[in-house]
């Protein structure tokens, strides 16, 4: 049996403190709770600084804040940033408009397996529900819940995650598939390829070409359905200026099976 890791909990955020505040409470309310938690600040005003130094006394646990200048959407970055200021030998990431239920921790601690990374579902919750939780400050949602989608993949079984493990959505394209809001990953094999490309400009797909090579490295993709459940707060699509650029880089790593990145972890370790 495989002795159980240490674990750095990664959350993203820009210029969002009421959402990273349902974010916070659902971390305070972890059946276990991970080593530490970092704030990966995409460049944000003084109010996420407010809001993570409320919580400072309110999470048990060390709370970092690594934050940068705002000069744009630089979402790569921040992430290594984040993850050369990790403690833990396993990293699991979500952003900052993610509630995650209270055993999500728990469920992938227990999945985290050497020589694999993770993917894992959202759960979508509506423009509605999403403004009532964050004006009532509520951090709690299930697949009962009004304004949820996909009400599946909202349900805890964790009998049947083996049965999804290497099987669910894992031929052709959909094995670089991945939600970079609710992912885990061993830090070494991060630091391995060199962590996210911060040539990628922009939103999209800087996590599935971190996933691309992490693959290429011959690591396994396991998918925990029906755990490690994270509910996301409505908002806005972002912008998808730089997406063709970011596109053609990532088909460039799977083309030419890439391992490392040339602009990444490695500037701050």
């Amino acid at each position: 049996m495989h002795k159980t890791p240490t674990i750095s909990l990664i959350i993203s955020t820009y210029n969002w403190p009421e959402a990273l505040e349902l974010a916070l409470l659902s971390v305070k309310a972890q059946s276990i709770m991970p080593t530490e938690l970092i704030i990966a600040d995409d460049g944000s005003d003084s109010r996420t600084k407010h809001m993570v130094d409320k919580y400072r006394a309110k999470i048990s646990i060390p709370i970092k804040h690594v934050w940068h200048e705002d000069e744009g959407f630089r979402l790569a970055k921040i992430r290594n940033m984040a993850i050369s200021r990790a403690s833990g030998e396993y990293i699991v990431q979500v952003d900052g408009d993610i509630i995650m239920h209270t055993h999500f921790i728990e469920d992938h601690m227990n999945f985290a397996l050497p020589g694999s990374f993770v993917r894992a579902s959202r759960v979508y919750i509506n423009k509605e529900t999403s403004k009532k939780m964050i004006q009532h400050r509520l951090h709690r949602a299930s697949a009962f819940s009004p304004g949820i989608s996909n009400f599946f993949s909202a349900l805890r079984v964790p009998f049947l995650w083996r049965y999804f493990e290497n099987t669910y959505k894992s031929k052709g394209n959909e094995r670089y598939e991945i939600h970079g809001c609710n992912m885990a990953y061993w830090r070494k094999d991060a630091i391995k390829v060199n962590g996210y490309n911060e040539l990628f400009n922009g939103w999209g797909p800087e996590d599935k070409e971190f996933v691309a090579r992490l693959l290429n490295i011959g690591l396994q993709k396991r998918f925990i359905k029906l755990g490690a459940i994270a509910f996301h707060l409505y908002h806005k699509e972002s912008s998808k200026k730089f997406l063709k650029t970011n596109v053609n880089a990532f088909r460039k790593s799977i083309e030419q099976k890439l391992i490392y990145c040339e602009l990444g972890i490695n500037q701050y370790i």
